[in-house]
């Protein structure tokens, strides 16, 4: 799996994702570096690239779609966190093997301790796009 870190997130994260053996690419490595979120969440998409940020704003499925990325996780954590815990929230998100297998078309939301995903809508379920 291919992830695309947000400018919010710190480069130590893109560490451990490798270290788990997926791909990752810090937005600040790309020419988006100073981009918006809609801009942000179109290049994840036609990059097929799941997108890992802690801007809430991601969480909103009527405005970035989960069945339309590879996935979304949102790291739920307070302002003040280190990178070190943010790091360590979003390693522990990659151990779980049947979240990252159920991810692509799908809006995790994690936190230590509970990982809540929303599946896809029942609209994209009932076109077929499954």
């Amino acid at each position: 799996m291919h992830f695309l870190l947000d400018a919010n997130m710190p480069r130590s994260t893109g560490d451990a994702i490798r270290a788990a053996g997926h791909e990752c690419t810090h937005v600040r490595d790309t020419p988006l570096g100073n981009a918006g979120d809609d801009e942000l969440a179109a290049y994840a998409r036609t990059q097929s690239m799941a997108l890992v940020t802690r801007d809430f704003d991601f969480a909103d499925v009527r405005v970035y779609v989960p069945h339309e990325y590879a996935g979304i996780v949102v790291l739920t954590l307070p302002d003040t966190a280190t990178a070190g815990l943010v790091t360590k929230l979003a390693a522990s998100f990659l151990a779980r093997a049947d979240c990252l297998a159920a991810l692509p078309g799908h809006l995790a939301i994690v936190e230590f301790g509970r990982v809540r995903l929303r599946p896809r809508p029942p609209e994209a379920k009932q076109n077929g796009n499954d």
